[in-house]
């Protein structure tokens, strides 16, 4: 795991994608993120790094941890946060998605957070204005801030990357938490397996580099981190698999499929949380699970991420 005292490697102006950052960019922002930590542990729970900036956060889709935290970390950082959902934007009134980044630009923020139902969309904000763009989650895509966090409490929890055997259960296919965290975990050279039923596993899965199983028991078996995803029934059409009692039936966490597990293995879920379906209530409430601390880590690392983008004194 990178010191507190290691150069900081992230310098980009965007976040997009965590298949276009480096290893060394990905140790840098997880060291960011694991000192902005601290800042949350004090009682005054704010730092002037961000002092005259102004942040946006636009989302299009709904969501509690990620917009949430995302104005948490920007006031604490002492920036000026702005949120716009669709239902409250000229979207509504028939504006289209380049008009809304165009006009919110012409404003002269420093960052725009961008959640957005249809993939590439911040892609293709960062080509037409000069702010930075920090991807919050574009479809079925990416969602490099979640990975990031991810990775963070990994790290705390774990200390090295180098062949840890993470596994990823569950909706694989559209999921864009799994997309990063792969792409992520790949350029750090851990051991990766995906585990899901045929229908939820996106084709040509042999380019994750990763190992592919349908059985739950074999995919825990010697891993260090499971990583549980969630049913996007928002995102898939009819028929994939026959009802979530049958999926729960061979894919849902349970304490019988823990039993094959390492003792020391750290439980993992981006939330949503469907209990019963992909992980029991006992799983997810017992002491190997650490999703708690990914939405204390969520504040932490977009702190880390604005303070880079957004070009953060050092006065803190």
């Amino acid at each position: 795991m990178p010191t507190a005292t290691e150069e900081l490697n992230f310098t980009g102006k965007n976040l997009i994608r965590m298949a276009d950052l480096t290893a060394d960019e990905i140790r840098g922002l997880i060291n960011t993120g694991l000192r902005f930590k601290e800042v949350s542990e004090r009682e005054i729970k704010k730092v002037p790094a961000l002092r005259g900036k102004t942040i946006v956060n636009l989302f299009f889709e709904p969501s509690t941890r990620t917009r949430t935290s995302f104005e948490i970390a920007g006031k604490r950082l002492s920036a000026d946060v702005i949120n716009i959902s669709a239902s409250a934007s000229s979207i509504s009134k028939g504006e289209t998605f380049k008009d809304t980044i165009l006009n919110i630009s012409a404003m002269k923020p420093n960052a725009i957070v961008i959640r957005h139902s249809s993939p590439g969309a911040a892609l293709i904000a960062s080509q037409i204005t000069d702010c930075s763009i920090i991807n919050g989650g574009d479809g079925a895509h990416a969602h490099p801030t979640q990975a990031l966090l991810d990775l963070m409490t990994i790290a705390e929890k774990k200390k090295n990357f180098e062949n840890l055997n993470v596994t990823i259960v569950g909706d694989i296919l559209h999921s864009r938490v799994a997309r990063s965290n792969i792409n992520a975990l790949r350029s750090l050279n851990a051991n990766i397996t995906l585990c899901a039923p045929p229908t939820l596993m996106p084709p040509r899965s042999d380019v994750f580099g990763a190992k592919i199983t349908t059985d739950i028991k074999k995919a825990v078996k010697g891993a260090d981190v499971v990583m549980m995803l969630r049913i996007q029934q928002e995102r898939m059409g009819q028929g994939l698999f026959p009802s979530l009692r049958e999926y729960a039936r061979y894919f849902c966490l349970t304490p019988e499929v823990m039993k094959e597990t390492k003792d020391d293995v750290i439980i993992m879920h981006p939330g949503p949380i469907n209990r019963g379906v992909e992980i029991s209530s006992e799983v997810a409430d017992g002491n190997k699970a650490v999703i708690l601390y990914q939405v204390t880590h969520g504040v932490a690392m977009r702190m880390a991420v604005l303070y880079l983008i957004c070009g953060g004194t050092k006065d803190e």
